[in-house]
C-alpha cells in the first residue's frame, strides 16, 4: 500500500474481535518495532506482548482503554540504554525512541489488516508492578492490537486535520 494512503487509513480502533492474531502477523509487527530507528541506534525499546487473560484483566483494571483486544503490547524503554544529550540537561531519547517504535508497529499492523490504539492514559507505575518490571524500565504506552470488530469505526475527530499552514512554518 502507498505510505500516505496507509497512514491516512489507519485509525484508533476501540472495539476488537476476540479472534487470535496469527503468530506470523504478530511477529511482523514486533519486527517493525525492532528495525525502527533510535538515537545512536542504542535500541532501548522494550516491548512486552501480553496475551495472558489474567494479565490482560489486571491491565484492564488499571486502564479502561484496553478495549477487549486479544493482545496488548506494552511499550517502554530501558533508561540505562537510552541516549543522553549532554548539551541538554536531563534529556534522554528513550521516550522519543519508544514513540518511533510504537508508530512503526502501528503502521505495520494496519498494513496487515490489524487495528491498534495508542493508549497513554493510565498509571505507568501500576502497569510496571503488574508486569513485574525493574526500576530501569520506563513505560510509555500500551497498544491494544487485534482485528477490528465489525462495528469498529474511526472517531469523528479522526477526519479533523489542521491546515498545513497551521502546523508547518518555513523559516
Amino acid at each position: 500500500m502507498e505510505f500516505l494512503k496507509l497512514a491516512s487509513k489507519r485509525y484508533s480502533v476501540r472495539s476488537y474481535k476476540p479472534d487470535e492474531i496469527e503468530q506470523e502477523k504478530l511477529d511482523a509487527v514486533i519486527e517493525a518495532g525492532r528495525v525502527a530507528p533510535t538515537a545512536c541506534n542504542n535500541q532501548p525499546q522494550k516491548i512486552y506482548v501480553v496475551k495472558s487473560a489474567k494479565i490482560k484483566e489486571k491491565l484492564a483494571a488499571v486502564c479502561r482503554y484496553t478495549f477487549g483486544a486479544p493482545v496488548i503490547l506494552v511499550i517502554g524503554y530501558d533508561k540505562e540504554l537510552s541516549w543522553k544529550n549532554k548539551l541538554v540537561e536531563g534529556y534522554e531519547s528513550g521516550e522519543t525512541d519508544a514513540a518511533i517504535v510504537t508508530t512503526h508497529m502501528m503502521l505495520e499492523a494496519e498494513e496487515l489488516g490489524l487495528g491498534t490504539c495508542w493508549v497513554a492514559y493510565f498509571n505507568y507505575d501500576e502497569v510496571k508492578d503488574i508486569l513485574g518490571l525493574p526500576e530501569n524500565i520506563r513505560i510509555t504506552a500500551m497498544m491494544p492490537i487485534g482485528y477490528p470488530s465489525d462495528d469498529a469505526a474511526p472517531s469523528p475527530r479522526h477526519a479533523l486535520i489542521r491546515e498545513i499552514t497551521e502546523t508547518v512554518t518555513e523559516v
